[in-house]
Protein backbone atom coordinates (compact mmCIF):
# COMPACT_ATOMS: atom_id res chain seq x y z
CA UNK A 1 0.00 0.00 0.00
CA UNK A 2 1.24 3.52 -0.71
CA UNK A 3 1.30 6.32 1.82
CA UNK A 4 -0.05 9.84 1.23
CA UNK A 5 -0.11 12.81 3.58
CA UNK A 6 -1.23 16.38 2.99
CA UNK A 7 -1.18 19.64 4.87
CA UNK A 8 -1.89 23.31 4.25
CA UNK A 9 0.59 25.94 5.41
CA UNK A 10 -0.12 29.65 5.90
CA UNK A 11 1.85 32.24 3.97
CA UNK A 12 4.19 33.30 6.79
CA UNK A 13 7.90 32.91 7.67
CA UNK A 14 7.17 29.76 9.70
CA UNK A 15 5.86 27.85 6.68
CA UNK A 16 9.23 26.45 5.55
CA UNK A 17 10.11 25.17 9.02
CA UNK A 18 6.66 23.61 9.37
CA UNK A 19 7.07 21.93 6.00
CA UNK A 20 10.44 20.47 7.00
CA UNK A 21 9.08 19.08 10.26
CA UNK A 22 6.00 17.70 8.55
CA UNK A 23 8.08 15.97 5.86
CA UNK A 24 10.58 14.48 8.32
CA UNK A 25 7.82 12.95 10.43
CA UNK A 26 6.14 11.44 7.37
CA UNK A 27 9.40 10.02 5.99
CA UNK A 28 10.26 8.63 9.41
CA UNK A 29 6.94 6.84 9.62
CA UNK A 30 7.61 5.38 6.18
CA UNK A 31 11.16 4.31 7.16
CA UNK A 32 12.70 6.51 4.47
CA UNK A 33 16.17 7.71 5.45
CA UNK A 34 19.57 8.56 4.05
CA UNK A 35 20.06 10.83 1.08
CA UNK A 36 16.49 10.35 -0.15
CA UNK A 37 15.10 11.76 3.09
CA UNK A 38 17.56 14.67 3.27
CA UNK A 39 17.02 15.61 -0.39
CA UNK A 40 13.25 15.47 0.01
CA UNK A 41 13.28 17.73 3.08
CA UNK A 42 15.62 20.19 1.34
CA UNK A 43 13.53 20.41 -1.83
CA UNK A 44 10.25 20.74 0.05
CA UNK A 45 11.71 23.56 2.14
CA UNK A 46 12.96 25.43 -0.93
CA UNK A 47 9.69 25.06 -2.85
CA UNK A 48 7.55 26.17 0.09
CA UNK A 49 9.83 29.18 0.59
CA UNK A 50 9.53 30.11 -3.10
CA UNK A 51 5.75 29.79 -2.98
CA UNK A 52 5.39 31.97 0.12
CA UNK A 53 7.80 34.64 -1.16
CA UNK A 54 6.69 34.85 -4.80
CA UNK A 55 3.01 33.81 -4.69
CA UNK A 56 2.12 35.16 -1.25
CA UNK A 57 -0.72 32.67 -0.75
CA UNK A 58 -1.23 29.70 1.51
CA UNK A 59 0.59 26.57 0.36
CA UNK A 60 -0.62 22.99 0.02
CA UNK A 61 2.02 20.30 0.56
CA UNK A 62 1.49 16.68 -0.40
CA UNK A 63 3.95 13.80 0.02
CA UNK A 64 3.63 10.22 -1.21
CA UNK A 65 5.75 7.12 -0.89
CA UNK A 66 5.41 3.77 -2.66
CA UNK A 67 7.74 1.11 -4.08
CA UNK A 68 10.88 3.02 -3.09
CA UNK A 69 9.76 6.24 -4.76
CA UNK A 70 9.21 9.53 -2.94
CA UNK A 71 6.88 12.01 -4.60
CA UNK A 72 6.08 15.54 -3.35
CA UNK A 73 4.22 18.53 -4.68
CA UNK A 74 3.87 22.12 -3.49
CA UNK A 75 0.88 24.12 -4.74
CA UNK A 76 -0.08 27.76 -4.29
CA UNK A 77 -3.12 29.76 -5.38
CA UNK A 78 -1.41 32.26 -7.64
CA UNK A 79 -1.34 30.62 -11.08
CA UNK A 80 -0.88 33.94 -12.87
CA UNK A 81 2.65 34.29 -11.48
CA UNK A 82 4.61 31.83 -13.59
CA UNK A 83 7.65 30.09 -12.12
CA UNK A 84 10.90 31.12 -13.80
CA UNK A 85 13.05 28.40 -15.30
CA UNK A 86 15.98 27.45 -13.13
CA UNK A 87 19.11 29.36 -13.88
CA UNK A 88 17.45 32.74 -14.33
CA UNK A 89 18.83 35.43 -12.08
CA UNK A 90 16.74 36.99 -9.36
CA UNK A 91 14.52 33.97 -8.77
CA UNK A 92 16.39 32.05 -6.03
CA UNK A 93 17.87 28.62 -6.23
CA UNK A 94 14.84 26.43 -5.44
CA UNK A 95 14.28 25.16 -8.98
CA UNK A 96 18.01 24.79 -9.59
CA UNK A 97 18.11 22.39 -6.67
CA UNK A 98 15.05 20.55 -7.96
CA UNK A 99 16.65 20.16 -11.37
CA UNK A 100 19.89 18.90 -9.82
CA UNK A 101 18.47 16.47 -7.26
CA UNK A 102 15.14 15.19 -8.56
CA UNK A 103 14.85 12.23 -10.87
CA UNK A 104 11.72 13.79 -12.43
CA UNK A 105 10.08 17.16 -11.82
CA UNK A 106 7.69 19.59 -13.46
CA UNK A 107 5.37 22.57 -13.18
CA UNK A 108 1.65 22.63 -13.99
CA UNK A 109 -0.75 25.55 -14.18
CA UNK A 110 -4.49 25.28 -13.66
CA UNK A 111 -7.30 27.65 -12.94
CA UNK A 112 -6.73 28.88 -9.40
CA UNK A 113 -3.67 26.71 -8.79
CA UNK A 114 0.03 26.36 -9.65
CA UNK A 115 1.92 23.18 -8.69
CA UNK A 116 5.62 22.26 -8.63
CA UNK A 117 6.24 18.52 -8.17
CA UNK A 118 9.26 16.28 -8.00
CA UNK A 119 10.09 12.61 -7.63
CA UNK A 120 13.09 10.94 -6.00
CA UNK A 121 13.98 7.29 -6.14
CA UNK A 122 14.39 4.43 -8.58
CA UNK A 123 12.47 3.93 -11.78
CA UNK A 124 8.81 3.09 -11.14
CA UNK A 125 8.24 -0.63 -10.57
CA UNK A 126 5.08 -2.45 -9.42
CA UNK A 127 6.59 -3.40 -6.03
CA UNK A 128 4.63 -3.74 -2.82
CA UNK A 129 5.55 -2.18 0.50
CA UNK A 130 6.28 -4.53 3.35
CA UNK A 131 5.28 -2.16 6.14
CA UNK A 132 1.74 -1.27 7.15
CA UNK A 133 0.12 1.98 5.96
CA UNK A 134 -0.23 4.84 8.40
CA UNK A 135 -3.36 4.81 10.46
CA UNK A 136 -4.47 8.30 9.54
CA UNK A 137 -3.66 10.18 12.73
CA UNK A 138 -2.41 13.80 12.72
CA UNK A 139 1.30 14.17 12.13
CA UNK A 140 3.09 16.50 14.55
CA UNK A 141 4.75 19.43 12.82
CA UNK A 142 5.97 22.88 13.64
CA UNK A 143 3.39 25.26 15.16
CA UNK A 144 2.63 26.84 11.80
CA UNK A 145 1.53 23.55 10.30
CA UNK A 146 -2.04 22.29 10.05
CA UNK A 147 -3.69 18.90 10.28
CA UNK A 148 -3.04 16.30 7.62
CA UNK A 149 -4.71 13.00 6.78
CA UNK A 150 -3.38 9.73 5.48
CA UNK A 151 -5.22 8.53 2.36
CA UNK A 152 -5.83 4.80 2.70
CA UNK A 153 -7.48 4.66 -0.73
CA UNK A 154 -4.42 6.01 -2.56
CA UNK A 155 -3.14 3.77 -5.38
CA UNK A 156 -0.30 1.34 -4.64
CA UNK A 157 1.66 1.80 -7.82
CA UNK A 158 4.48 4.33 -7.98
CA UNK A 159 3.90 5.00 -11.65
CA UNK A 160 5.15 8.44 -12.50
CA UNK A 161 2.19 10.85 -12.71
CA UNK A 162 3.26 12.03 -16.15
CA UNK A 163 3.86 8.57 -17.57
CA UNK A 164 0.78 8.99 -19.79
CA UNK A 165 2.01 12.05 -21.59
CA UNK A 166 -0.16 11.23 -24.62
CA UNK A 167 -3.13 12.52 -22.64
CA UNK A 168 -1.91 16.07 -23.04
CA UNK A 169 -0.14 15.90 -26.40
CA UNK A 170 -1.61 17.56 -29.46
CA UNK A 171 -3.91 14.55 -29.69
CA UNK A 172 -5.94 16.05 -26.86
CA UNK A 173 -7.07 18.88 -29.13
CA UNK A 174 -8.20 16.38 -31.75
CA UNK A 175 -10.02 14.41 -29.06
CA UNK A 176 -11.90 17.48 -27.79
CA UNK A 177 -12.85 18.50 -31.33
CA UNK A 178 -14.07 14.99 -32.05
CA UNK A 179 -15.99 14.90 -28.77
CA UNK A 180 -17.72 18.20 -29.56
CA UNK A 181 -18.79 16.91 -32.94
CA UNK A 182 -20.08 13.57 -31.64
CA UNK A 183 -21.89 15.01 -28.63
CA UNK A 184 -23.63 17.78 -30.58
CA UNK A 185 -27.17 17.16 -31.75
CA UNK A 186 -28.09 14.28 -29.43
CA UNK A 187 -31.63 14.60 -28.14
CA UNK A 188 -31.47 12.09 -25.27
CA UNK A 189 -29.42 12.94 -22.19
CA UNK A 190 -28.87 9.25 -21.38
CA UNK A 191 -27.34 8.74 -24.83
CA UNK A 192 -25.07 11.71 -24.16
CA UNK A 193 -23.94 10.07 -20.92
CA UNK A 194 -23.35 6.77 -22.73
CA UNK A 195 -21.34 8.45 -25.47
CA UNK A 196 -19.24 10.33 -22.90
CA UNK A 197 -18.23 7.04 -21.30
CA UNK A 198 -17.38 5.47 -24.63
CA UNK A 199 -15.26 8.45 -25.62
CA UNK A 200 -13.20 8.23 -22.43
CA UNK A 201 -12.88 4.43 -22.20
CA UNK A 202 -10.49 2.93 -23.09
CA UNK A 203 -8.77 5.81 -24.85
CA UNK A 204 -8.01 7.84 -21.73
CA UNK A 205 -9.51 5.92 -18.83
CA UNK A 206 -10.07 2.36 -17.66
CA UNK A 207 -13.54 3.23 -16.39
CA UNK A 208 -15.98 6.11 -16.36
CA UNK A 209 -19.28 6.90 -14.65
CA UNK A 210 -21.75 9.70 -15.35
CA UNK A 211 -24.40 10.92 -12.91
CA UNK A 212 -27.19 13.22 -14.16
CA UNK A 213 -28.86 15.65 -11.81
CA UNK A 214 -31.95 17.80 -12.05
CA UNK A 215 -32.59 19.73 -8.89
CA UNK A 216 -36.15 20.46 -9.98
CA UNK A 217 -37.06 16.75 -9.87
CA UNK A 218 -34.73 15.16 -7.34
CA UNK A 219 -32.28 16.06 -4.64
CA UNK A 220 -29.93 13.23 -5.60
CA UNK A 221 -28.19 12.62 -8.91
CA UNK A 222 -29.08 9.58 -11.01
CA UNK A 223 -26.36 7.18 -12.07
CA UNK A 224 -26.97 7.25 -15.82
CA UNK A 225 -24.04 5.31 -17.24
CA UNK A 226 -21.14 3.19 -16.06
CA UNK A 227 -18.47 2.07 -18.51
CA UNK A 228 -15.43 -0.15 -17.96
CA UNK A 229 -12.74 -1.36 -20.34
CA UNK A 230 -13.44 -4.85 -19.02
CA UNK A 231 -17.10 -5.41 -19.70
CA UNK A 232 -17.34 -8.11 -17.04
CA UNK A 233 -16.68 -5.47 -14.36
CA UNK A 234 -19.41 -3.03 -15.41
CA UNK A 235 -22.23 -4.49 -13.30
CA UNK A 236 -20.09 -4.80 -10.17
CA UNK A 237 -18.88 -1.21 -10.60
CA UNK A 238 -22.44 0.01 -11.15
CA UNK A 239 -23.61 -1.81 -8.02
CA UNK A 240 -20.88 -0.14 -5.95
CA UNK A 241 -21.58 3.34 -7.31
CA UNK A 242 -25.39 3.12 -7.47
CA UNK A 243 -26.12 4.40 -3.98
CA UNK A 244 -23.52 7.13 -4.08
CA UNK A 245 -23.79 10.85 -4.74
CA UNK A 246 -20.30 12.02 -5.80
CA UNK A 247 -19.48 15.35 -4.21
CA UNK A 248 -16.43 17.51 -4.84
CA UNK A 249 -14.61 19.10 -1.93
CA UNK A 250 -15.77 22.41 -0.49
CA UNK A 251 -12.77 24.20 -1.98
CA UNK A 252 -13.34 22.89 -5.50
CA UNK A 253 -14.77 25.50 -7.86
CA UNK A 254 -17.82 24.64 -10.00
CA UNK A 255 -16.66 22.71 -13.05
CA UNK A 256 -13.19 22.13 -11.60
CA UNK A 257 -11.73 18.62 -11.58
CA UNK A 258 -10.62 17.10 -8.28
CA UNK A 259 -9.32 13.80 -7.04
CA UNK A 260 -11.78 11.12 -5.99
CA UNK A 261 -11.68 7.75 -4.30
CA UNK A 262 -10.81 4.58 -6.22
CA UNK A 263 -13.76 2.13 -6.24
CA UNK A 264 -12.89 -1.43 -5.26
CA UNK A 265 -14.92 -2.82 -8.19
CA UNK A 266 -12.83 -0.82 -10.67
CA UNK A 267 -9.61 -2.70 -9.83
CA UNK A 268 -7.87 -4.42 -12.73
CA UNK A 269 -4.93 -6.76 -13.02
CA UNK A 270 -2.58 -3.85 -12.26
CA UNK A 271 -4.31 -3.11 -8.96
CA UNK A 272 -5.91 0.22 -8.12
CA UNK A 273 -5.18 3.62 -9.55
CA UNK A 274 -6.21 7.26 -9.51
CA UNK A 275 -9.65 8.79 -10.09
CA UNK A 276 -10.87 12.27 -10.91
CA UNK A 277 -14.30 13.86 -10.43
CA UNK A 278 -15.67 16.84 -12.35
CA UNK A 279 -19.14 18.33 -12.11
CA UNK A 280 -20.96 19.00 -15.38
CA UNK A 281 -21.69 22.71 -15.09
CA UNK A 282 -23.38 25.07 -17.58
CA UNK A 283 -23.86 28.71 -16.69
CA UNK A 284 -23.29 27.99 -13.02
CA UNK A 285 -25.92 25.23 -13.01
CA UNK A 286 -24.86 21.67 -12.26
CA UNK A 287 -26.50 19.14 -14.59
CA UNK A 288 -24.46 16.10 -13.59
CA UNK A 289 -21.08 14.70 -12.57
CA UNK A 290 -18.43 12.79 -14.48
CA UNK A 291 -15.94 10.49 -12.74
CA UNK A 292 -13.16 8.58 -14.47
CA UNK A 293 -10.15 6.59 -13.36
CA UNK A 294 -7.05 4.93 -14.68
CA UNK A 295 -5.23 2.02 -13.10
CA UNK A 296 -1.54 2.14 -12.27
CA UNK A 297 -1.36 5.88 -11.59
CA UNK A 298 -0.18 7.46 -8.37
CA UNK A 299 -2.25 10.55 -9.18
CA UNK A 300 -3.98 12.20 -12.10
CA UNK A 301 -1.67 14.90 -13.55
CA UNK A 302 -2.90 18.47 -13.48
CA UNK A 303 -2.70 18.72 -17.26
CA UNK A 304 -5.05 15.77 -17.49
CA UNK A 305 -7.33 17.45 -14.96
CA UNK A 306 -7.57 20.37 -17.39
CA UNK A 307 -8.43 18.00 -20.24
CA UNK A 308 -11.17 16.40 -18.13
CA UNK A 309 -12.59 19.87 -17.33
CA UNK A 310 -12.71 20.78 -21.04
CA UNK A 311 -14.38 17.48 -21.85
CA UNK A 312 -16.87 17.85 -18.98
CA UNK A 313 -17.92 21.27 -20.27
CA UNK A 314 -18.74 19.75 -23.64
CA UNK A 315 -20.69 16.94 -22.04
CA UNK A 316 -22.60 19.44 -19.89
CA UNK A 317 -23.58 21.51 -22.92
CA UNK A 318 -24.77 18.37 -24.73
CA UNK A 319 -26.83 17.29 -21.70
CA UNK A 320 -28.45 20.72 -21.41
CA UNK A 321 -29.20 20.76 -25.15
CA UNK A 322 -30.80 17.31 -24.93
CA UNK A 323 -32.92 18.43 -21.98
CA UNK A 324 -34.14 21.49 -23.83
CA UNK A 325 -35.06 19.35 -26.81
CA UNK A 326 -36.94 16.93 -24.56
CA UNK A 327 -38.80 19.82 -22.95
CA UNK A 328 -39.83 21.19 -26.34
CA UNK A 329 -40.90 17.74 -27.53
CA UNK A 330 -43.02 17.29 -24.40
CA UNK A 331 -44.64 20.68 -24.92
CA UNK A 332 -45.35 19.73 -28.52
CA UNK A 333 -46.98 16.45 -27.50
CA UNK A 334 -49.10 18.15 -24.86
CA UNK A 335 -50.22 20.81 -27.35
CA UNK A 336 -50.92 18.13 -29.93
CA UNK A 337 -53.19 16.29 -27.52
CA UNK A 338 -55.02 19.52 -26.74
CA UNK A 339 -55.36 20.66 -30.35
CA UNK A 340 -56.61 17.38 -31.84
CA UNK A 341 -59.64 15.21 -31.05
CA UNK A 342 -59.19 12.70 -28.26
CA UNK A 343 -62.02 10.43 -29.37
CA UNK A 344 -61.77 7.73 -32.03
CA UNK A 345 -61.96 9.04 -35.60
CA UNK A 346 -64.87 6.89 -36.78
CA UNK A 347 -68.28 7.63 -38.30
CA UNK A 348 -70.86 4.85 -37.93
CA UNK A 349 -72.07 3.74 -41.33
CA UNK A 350 -68.88 4.94 -43.08
CA UNK A 351 -65.53 3.28 -43.62
CA UNK A 352 -63.16 5.90 -42.15
CA UNK A 353 -59.37 6.25 -42.20
CA UNK A 354 -57.05 9.02 -41.10
CA UNK A 355 -53.35 9.69 -41.66
CA UNK A 356 -51.78 12.39 -39.52
CA UNK A 357 -47.98 12.71 -39.35
CA UNK A 358 -46.39 15.99 -38.21
CA UNK A 359 -43.08 16.64 -39.96
CA UNK A 360 -39.89 16.56 -37.96
CA UNK A 361 -39.11 14.78 -34.70
CA UNK A 362 -40.24 16.88 -31.77
CA UNK A 363 -41.71 19.54 -34.08
CA UNK A 364 -44.12 22.07 -32.65
CA UNK A 365 -47.77 21.15 -32.91
CA UNK A 366 -49.95 23.49 -34.88
CA UNK A 367 -49.57 22.82 -38.62
CA UNK A 368 -52.25 20.47 -39.94
CA UNK A 369 -55.36 19.61 -37.94
CA UNK A 370 -58.51 17.52 -38.33
CA UNK A 371 -61.85 17.02 -36.62
CA UNK A 372 -65.03 14.94 -36.67
CA UNK A 373 -68.12 16.07 -34.75
CA UNK A 374 -71.53 14.39 -34.35
CA UNK A 375 -74.47 16.80 -34.14
CA UNK A 376 -77.60 16.21 -32.09
CA UNK A 377 -79.76 15.42 -35.14
CA UNK A 378 -77.45 12.65 -36.39
CA UNK A 379 -75.56 14.72 -38.94
CA UNK A 380 -71.75 14.87 -38.87
CA UNK A 381 -69.31 17.71 -39.46
CA UNK A 382 -65.74 17.08 -40.60
CA UNK A 383 -62.72 19.35 -41.12
CA UNK A 384 -59.19 19.02 -42.43
CA UNK A 385 -57.11 22.18 -42.23
CA UNK A 386 -53.63 23.61 -42.51
CA UNK A 387 -52.33 26.76 -40.83
CA UNK A 388 -49.85 28.74 -42.91
CA UNK A 389 -46.58 28.70 -41.00
CA UNK A 390 -45.47 26.64 -38.03
CA UNK A 391 -44.36 26.89 -34.44
CA UNK A 392 -46.29 28.35 -31.51
CA UNK A 393 -47.87 31.10 -33.66
CA UNK A 394 -49.47 28.48 -35.88
CA UNK A 395 -50.54 26.52 -32.81
CA UNK A 396 -52.48 29.56 -31.62
CA UNK A 397 -54.57 29.54 -34.82
CA UNK A 398 -55.07 25.78 -34.64
CA UNK A 399 -56.19 26.12 -31.04
CA UNK A 400 -58.70 28.75 -32.20
CA UNK A 401 -60.05 27.00 -35.32
CA UNK A 402 -61.21 23.67 -33.90
CA UNK A 403 -63.20 25.05 -30.94
CA UNK A 404 -64.82 27.75 -33.10
CA UNK A 405 -65.85 25.19 -35.73
CA UNK A 406 -67.38 22.98 -33.05
CA UNK A 407 -69.15 25.80 -31.24
CA UNK A 408 -70.73 27.26 -34.37
CA UNK A 409 -71.79 23.83 -35.61
CA UNK A 410 -73.53 23.05 -32.32
CA UNK A 411 -75.29 26.43 -32.45
CA UNK A 412 -76.84 25.42 -35.78
CA UNK A 413 -74.81 27.56 -38.21
CA UNK A 414 -74.54 26.19 -41.73
CA UNK A 415 -71.23 25.24 -43.35
CA UNK A 416 -70.82 28.61 -45.18
CA UNK A 417 -71.90 30.62 -42.14
CA UNK A 418 -69.43 28.76 -39.94
CA UNK A 419 -66.53 29.55 -42.28
CA UNK A 420 -67.60 33.20 -42.56
CA UNK A 421 -67.37 33.55 -38.78
CA UNK A 422 -64.10 31.64 -38.53
CA UNK A 423 -62.62 33.78 -41.32
CA UNK A 424 -63.08 36.92 -39.23
CA UNK A 425 -61.51 35.30 -36.18
CA UNK A 426 -58.48 34.05 -38.12
CA UNK A 427 -57.99 37.48 -39.71
CA UNK A 428 -57.47 39.00 -36.26
CA UNK A 429 -54.54 36.60 -35.70
CA UNK A 430 -52.69 37.88 -38.82
CA UNK A 431 -52.44 34.29 -40.06
CA UNK A 432 -53.92 32.37 -42.99
CA UNK A 433 -55.79 29.08 -42.76
CA UNK A 434 -56.78 26.64 -45.48
CA UNK A 435 -59.54 24.16 -44.73
CA UNK A 436 -61.95 21.63 -46.19
CA UNK A 437 -65.09 21.79 -44.06
CA UNK A 438 -68.19 19.75 -44.66
CA UNK A 439 -71.36 18.11 -43.39
CA UNK A 440 -72.62 14.56 -43.85
CA UNK A 441 -76.27 13.44 -43.67
CA UNK A 442 -77.39 9.78 -44.02
CA UNK A 443 -80.56 8.48 -45.69
CA UNK A 444 -81.49 5.20 -47.41
CA UNK A 445 -77.90 3.97 -47.64
CA UNK A 446 -76.74 7.19 -49.29
CA UNK A 447 -74.69 10.04 -47.82
CA UNK A 448 -75.44 13.65 -48.73
CA UNK A 449 -72.29 15.77 -48.46
CA UNK A 450 -72.11 19.55 -48.30
CA UNK A 451 -68.66 21.11 -48.16
CA UNK A 452 -66.55 24.20 -48.75
CA UNK A 453 -62.90 24.26 -49.80
CA UNK A 454 -61.16 27.46 -48.65
CA UNK A 455 -57.67 27.75 -50.12
CA UNK A 456 -57.12 24.01 -49.68
CA UNK A 457 -56.20 21.19 -52.09
CA UNK A 458 -59.48 20.20 -53.69
CA UNK A 459 -61.16 17.09 -52.28
CA UNK A 460 -61.62 14.16 -54.66
CA UNK A 461 -64.39 11.60 -55.06
CA UNK A 462 -63.81 8.16 -56.59
CA UNK A 463 -67.03 6.43 -57.61
CA UNK A 464 -67.66 2.70 -57.52
CA UNK A 465 -66.56 2.34 -61.18
CA UNK A 466 -63.13 3.90 -60.44
CA UNK A 467 -63.70 7.34 -61.94
CA UNK A 468 -62.25 10.31 -60.04
CA UNK A 469 -63.61 13.87 -59.95
CA UNK A 470 -63.10 17.00 -57.86
CA UNK A 471 -65.79 17.55 -55.25
CA UNK A 472 -65.60 21.33 -54.72
CA UNK A 473 -64.60 24.66 -56.23
CA UNK A 474 -61.57 26.56 -54.90
CA UNK A 475 -62.26 29.59 -52.68
CA UNK A 476 -60.15 32.13 -50.80
CA UNK A 477 -57.96 31.27 -47.80
CA UNK A 478 -59.38 32.15 -44.41
CA UNK A 479 -57.83 35.28 -42.91
CA UNK A 480 -57.06 37.06 -46.20
CA UNK A 481 -60.15 39.30 -46.35
CA UNK A 482 -62.78 40.11 -43.74
CA UNK A 483 -65.83 39.92 -46.01
CA UNK A 484 -65.75 36.94 -48.36
CA UNK A 485 -69.08 35.09 -48.38
CA UNK A 486 -68.12 31.45 -48.66
CA UNK A 487 -70.25 29.10 -50.77
CA UNK A 488 -70.77 25.37 -50.45
CA UNK A 489 -71.14 22.55 -52.95
CA UNK A 490 -73.39 19.55 -52.42
CA UNK A 491 -73.27 16.02 -53.82
CA UNK A 492 -74.28 12.51 -52.86
CA UNK A 493 -71.98 9.61 -52.06
CA UNK A 494 -73.32 6.24 -53.19
CA UNK A 495 -72.27 2.80 -52.00
CA UNK A 496 -68.69 2.17 -53.12
CA UNK A 497 -67.90 5.91 -53.45
CA UNK A 498 -64.87 7.32 -51.57
CA UNK A 499 -64.16 10.92 -50.53
CA UNK A 500 -60.48 11.89 -50.15
CA UNK A 501 -59.29 15.07 -48.43
CA UNK A 502 -55.57 15.86 -48.10
CA UNK A 503 -53.34 18.75 -47.02
CA UNK A 504 -50.60 20.30 -49.16
CA UNK A 505 -48.06 18.07 -47.44
CA UNK A 506 -49.36 15.47 -49.93
CA UNK A 507 -49.93 17.50 -53.09
CA UNK A 508 -46.73 19.58 -52.74
CA UNK A 509 -44.39 16.74 -51.83
CA UNK A 510 -41.31 17.62 -53.89
CA UNK A 511 -38.74 15.57 -55.76
CA UNK A 512 -36.33 17.93 -57.49
CA UNK A 513 -38.53 20.23 -59.57
CA UNK A 514 -41.50 17.85 -59.63
CA UNK A 515 -44.46 17.81 -57.25
CA UNK A 516 -46.51 14.81 -56.25
CA UNK A 517 -49.68 16.28 -57.78
CA UNK A 518 -48.12 17.39 -61.08
CA UNK A 519 -50.29 16.23 -63.98
CA UNK A 520 -53.11 15.26 -61.62
CA UNK A 521 -50.78 12.81 -59.95
CA UNK A 522 -52.93 12.52 -56.82
CA UNK A 523 -56.10 11.78 -58.81
CA UNK A 524 -54.30 9.16 -60.89
CA UNK A 525 -52.95 7.40 -57.83
CA UNK A 526 -56.32 7.66 -56.10
CA UNK A 527 -57.97 5.98 -59.08
CA UNK A 528 -55.46 3.16 -58.73
CA UNK A 529 -56.81 2.42 -55.26
CA UNK A 530 -60.07 1.01 -56.64
CA UNK A 531 -61.20 -2.01 -54.69
CA UNK A 532 -59.44 -0.94 -51.48
CA UNK A 533 -61.23 0.03 -48.31
CA UNK A 534 -60.58 3.37 -46.58
CA UNK A 535 -57.63 2.05 -44.56
CA UNK A 536 -56.03 0.41 -47.60
CA UNK A 537 -56.50 3.58 -49.66
CA UNK A 538 -54.93 5.78 -46.99
CA UNK A 539 -51.96 3.45 -46.50
CA UNK A 540 -51.23 3.09 -50.23
CA UNK A 541 -51.32 6.86 -50.80
CA UNK A 542 -49.17 7.43 -47.73
CA UNK A 543 -46.60 4.95 -48.99
CA UNK A 544 -46.56 6.53 -52.45
CA UNK A 545 -46.02 9.98 -50.91
CA UNK A 546 -42.96 8.67 -49.04
CA UNK A 547 -41.66 6.79 -52.11
CA UNK A 548 -41.97 9.86 -54.32
CA UNK A 549 -38.69 11.34 -53.00
CA UNK A 550 -35.72 9.90 -51.10
CA UNK A 551 -35.90 12.53 -48.37
CA UNK A 552 -38.39 12.46 -45.52
CA UNK A 553 -41.36 14.80 -45.95
CA UNK A 554 -40.59 18.37 -44.92
CA UNK A 555 -44.25 19.28 -44.31
CA UNK A 556 -47.00 17.81 -42.15
CA UNK A 557 -48.86 14.95 -43.80
CA UNK A 558 -52.63 14.56 -43.31
CA UNK A 559 -55.32 12.58 -45.18
CA UNK A 560 -58.96 11.87 -44.39
CA UNK A 561 -60.66 9.04 -46.31
CA UNK A 562 -64.45 8.49 -46.09
CA UNK A 563 -65.92 5.54 -48.00
CA UNK A 564 -69.54 4.45 -48.24
CA UNK A 565 -69.58 0.64 -47.93
CA UNK A 566 -71.28 -1.53 -50.54
CA UNK A 567 -74.64 -2.82 -49.36
CA UNK A 568 -73.23 -6.33 -49.01
CA UNK A 569 -70.39 -4.97 -46.86
CA UNK A 570 -72.80 -2.99 -44.72
CA UNK A 571 -74.98 -6.03 -44.18
CA UNK A 572 -71.94 -8.10 -43.29
CA UNK A 573 -70.77 -5.44 -40.82
CA UNK A 574 -74.19 -5.33 -39.28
Amino acid sequence: MPHTVRTELPANPLAAAAARGFTRVALGRWHVGGDAAEDTVLLVSELVTNAVVHAGTSVELECRYAAGVVYAEVADRHPARRVAAHGQEGHGHGLQLVGALAKEWGISYRRGRKTVWFQLGPAPQPLELVDEPLSGETLPTDPASTRCAESPDAPPSAVHPYAYREWTDSGALCFLAEASDLLAGHTDEDKVASLAGQLMVPRFADWCAVWLWDGARSRLPRLARVWHAQESRIEALRAELAGEAPVAGSRVLPGQAAGWRWPAAAATGSGSGASVLCDLVVGGRRVGTLVMGRAGLLRIPDEVMGLVEDFARRVALAVLSARRYTLQANISRILQRGLLPSEEMRIPGLDTALVYEPAGEGAWAGGDFYDLLRLSDGRWRFALGDVCGNGPEAAVVTGLARPVLRLLAREGHSVPETLDRLNREVGEQARFLSVVYGELAFHDGLVDCTLTCAGHPLPLVRDASGGVRTAARPQLLLGVAQQVGYECQSFTLHPGDTLLCVTDGVTERRCGRRFFDDGDGLATRFAGCAGLDAGGTAERLRREVYDFAPELPADDLAMLVLRVPERAEAALDG
